[in-house]
């Protein structure tokens, strides 16, 4: 398993839906990158001018909006993963 350090957090993308809501089924080339993911894992926080450790406040198996095009895509045992920094996530989605 990948373990992430610091204020990082391993996210696994949401596939995106191949047809709209109105049943229009989209190319590929019209297929957006795909901005909401999975918390995998998460490290253990940075720290902060004081030397105070910050935990990160996303949790696993939380869904969470990322910043286009943001992170590092890693494969692990045939699964493609994205390492981010906690300052890229822009919101957590709750259903």
């Amino acid at each position: 398993m990948i373990r992430p350090l610091a204020d990082r957090v391993l996210i696994k993308t949401v596939e995106a839906d191949e047809t709209t809501k109105g049943g229009i089924i989209l190319a590929a080339a019209a297929k957006e990158k795909p901005q909401i993911a999975e918390v995998i894992a998460v490290g253990d926080g940075a720290y902060d001018s004081k030397g105070v450790l910050v935990p990160v406040s996303v949790k696993v198996g939380q869904k969470v909006i990322t910043s286009k095009y943001s992170g590092t895509e890693v494969k692990f045992d045939g699964v493609e993963y994205v390492i981010v920094k906690e300052s890229d996530i822009l919101a957590v989605v709750e259903y």
